[in-house]
């Protein structure tokens, strides 16, 4: 059972009861210890119904949940429950939701729907998108419910004028999700804990269903998921969670790194138990990661200590400009590359921003050389994926108010621009959602006869379907709405490109496709269920898959980079104001440690080689404009081991400096806390030496 796991992976596995924190660092095998306990609590008596495991990416619950039956072989005929936290959410609320007010058939609003949403409650308030976008108030609305802050309290808390009139708009936005039957992402978890708060008898029920739970990413845990994983656990406090503090790099989405910071606080009885064996990287990247995590004071105290030994020392190398950056880097990818030392999946340029890989994608065409960029437009955001889920939508829940105005003439069926604003219009005098209003709609002598026609067709067919839907099987269901309305006619008509056309129809043939593949593993299942397994699904799936699976390298953000490794890694624009990001370095304190946390995981994605580099000077608005070194780089040499490295550092830092003076009239803030360098000079980055 416990063959081949070191004394701390042996001690997570066997420790069986009571709360558990294991400290596992980057490499050091996590989901090893957590597949292996699993395992190791059924052969122990624990029933595999008993325990629910629950983790960020369907990914990572897909991979433990393959371990775990590996280790167990065929003759445990029950699962364990693993799976994301908004999966376990979704199937709490099936069952429980119509407590609060919601139709057990609720649906799930995606990102395009909930903007939908959002321009509507900021019309509604006459808030024009010149003072806020839907974008901007669903990004506001989303930190609020993150942090488990409801419209009432949102109203009370909201300090500036932007804030009261997002406080106006969450209000509405929040009503008009309700009476639609619909929720939001957030609210999965938002609902689930307001369940938990007002019904005893929900907890009850949940939490008796569970003797052991185990947490995966426990340090990325908002405050919804904190609250719903402590209620589940009080009844029997058999909780084991698995994070390392210093990887906590989500704080802008919600994550509240204090969780795992605090859990002695919580559990006071727990055990903890430190992975500090790296198997991944070469022992000179991990000396750097160590270097540069022990900056951040509050943190479990750990130290990596690597498996592999003898790697070379990480370089640091500074260009004049972006553009010398991007194609100095390329070309030394595409040496490499073409010697035979390394197959192109064995790189990954890493970056702060959106906005760095311009330079390195427009050098890396030049050499012909396969990229792929992680995090292009997903499946999900297609407009032909869109239009069929709202049908399919529609058919399930007919208060789905933003599914219907999405298909309500798609294809085009006579209810233009105008007859849906007078529909609405209508509607709303009535206190009604249009999607309610559509039976009344022959009444209004303001609607043209052909968007009556129109709804009435409209009408007919949903109805139809429905029965269909009662009746038959949901792919049959979806094949035949598609020829009912003439979806590749449609298609046909917006497109002249053959290609374009064949490529559309495929992606919609790829949705009634899933489908079937679902109703295949599920014979039971019903559309509700696959409409919600898409919806989870579309969270954490950019085609990122796809993309790592083929043979190019990869560009991607640090944040992205999170769960990966590859051989060689260049982590790129390390300068103040990306690396750490500028907001950061305005906001200080807690902001900085997260940056930090953000570095020491691009830097422990690298296993063989790992180069950082860096700009003298950086376009700005088309002009270039000097930089300073990010103090990263300072934190991550030694003083002893390099000193040439710390004064060409040093040197740079003085000159980003001196110009940025000269250039403003007035000093600017100095870089932090300076600790250590090997820094190379690119020879097309000659600056004049500071005279010293």
């Amino acid at each position: 059972m416990s063959q081949g796991l070191n004394p701390a992976q042996h001690d997570a596995v066997h420790t069986l009861s009571g709360p558990l924190l294991v400290l596992a660092g980057a490499g050091t095998g996590k989901t090893r210890v957590v597949t292996f306990r699993i395992a190791n609590l059924i052969r122990n008596g624990t029933r595999p119904g008993q325990i629910l495991a629950v983790t960020f990416t369907n990914k990572a619950a897909g991979e433990m949940q393959e371990r775990a039956s590996a280790l167990l072989g065929k003759r445990v005929p029950e699962k364990p429950e693993i799976s994301t936290f908004h999966s376990l959410c979704v199937r709490i609320l099936r069952r429980h939701i119509v407590r609060l007010g919601y139709p057990q058939a609720f649906t799930i609003y995606d990102r395009g729907d909930q903007e939908s949403v959002a321009r509507a409650a900021l019309r509604e308030i006459r808030v024009p998108d010149t003072i806020m976008r839907p974008g901007d108030l669903v990004n506001q609305i989303s930190r609020w419910k993150t942090g488990s802050v409801r419209p009432p309290q949102a109203a009370t808390i909201a300090e500036t004028d932007k804030e009261h009139l997002a406080a106006m708009g969450y209000r509405r936005y929040q009503q008009a999700l309700k009476n639609a039957g619909a929720v939001d992402f957030d609210d999965l978890l938002l609902l689930t804990e307001e369940l938990f708060d007002e019904h005893p008898a929900v907890v009850e029920a949940e939490g008796s269903r569970f003797r052991h739970l185990l947490v995966d990413e426990y340090q990325d845990t908002n405050a919804p998921q904190y609250r719903i994983i402590k209620t589940l656990a009080l009844p029997h406090r058999n909780l084991c969670v698995v994070g390392d503090d210093d990887q906590s790099i989500y704080g802008w989405r919600g994550a509240e790194v204090t969780h795992i910071l605090q859990f002695k606080r919580d559990w006071p009885e727990a055990k903890v138990v430190r992975l500090e064996d790296n198997y991944r990287s070469f022992d000179t990247i991990i000396e750097f990661a160590n270097r540069l995590i022990a900056h951040n004071k509050v943190r479990h105290p750990k130290v990596l200590k690597a498996f592999r030994t003898g790697g070379e020392t990480p370089r640091i190398v500074q260009y004049a400009d972006e553009n010398i950056e991007a194609e100095q880097v390329v070309n030394e990818i595409r040496q490499a590359i073409f010697a035979r030392l390394a197959d192109p999946r064995d790189f990954a340029i890493l970056f702060r921003t959106n906005e760095q890989p311009r330079a390195f994608e427009t050098e890396l065409r030049k050499a012909k050389l396969p990229y792929t960029l992680i995090g292009g437009m997903s499946f999900f955001d297609r407009r032909e994926v869109k239009d069929v889920l709202a049908y399919l939508k529609v058919l399930v829940q007919p208060k789905d108010e933003v599914s219907l105005l999405r298909i309500i003439n798609v294809p085009a069926r006579g209810i233009g621009p105008k007859a849906v604003e007078t529909l609405k219009a209508a509607a709303t005098a009535q206190g009604m959602l249009t999607a309610e209003y559509l039976p009344k709609a022959r009444e209004l002598t303001t609607l043209p006869p052909a968007a009556k026609a129109g709804i009435d067709a409209l009408l007919t067919l949903l109805d139809d379907f429905r029965v269909h839907l009662e009746q038959r099987s949901p792919v049959d269901v979806a094949v035949d709405l598609l020829a009912a309305i003439g979806y590749q006619d449609e298609i046909n008509r917006n497109y002249d490109k053959p290609e374009d056309q064949q490529a559309r129809w495929a992606t919609v043939e790829q949705v009634v496709n899933s489908l079937a593949s679902y109703i295949e593993k599920k014979p039971s299942g019903t559309l509700l269920e696959f409409l919600d397994e898409i919806m989870l699904t579309s969270r954490d799936t950019d085609d990122k898959e796809s993309q790592l699976a083929r043979n190019a390298i990869m560009l991607m953000t640090m944040h992205s980079a999170k769960g990966l490794e590859f051989p060689r890694v260049y982590m790129v624009g390390m300068e103040e104001g990306l690396l750490p990001h500028h907001r950061s370095v305005a906001a200080e304190g807690a902001a900085i440690d997260e940056e930090r946390r953000l570095c020491y995981v691009g830097v422990t994605r690298a296993r063989d080689r790992l180069t950082l580099s860096l700009a003298l000077n950086r376009m700005k608005w088309g002009k270039p404009r000097p930089t300073i070194p990010s103090r990263f780089l300072f934190e991550l040499v030694g003083k002893e081991d390099s000193p040439q490295a710390l004064a060409a550092l040093e040197a740079a830092a003085e000159l980003g400096k001196e110009a940025r003076k000269a250039e403003s009239g007035k000093p600017k803030a100095e870089p932090g806390k300076k600790a250590g360098a090997a820094v190379s000079k690119n020879p097309k980055a000659q600056r004049p030496k500071p005279k010293r």
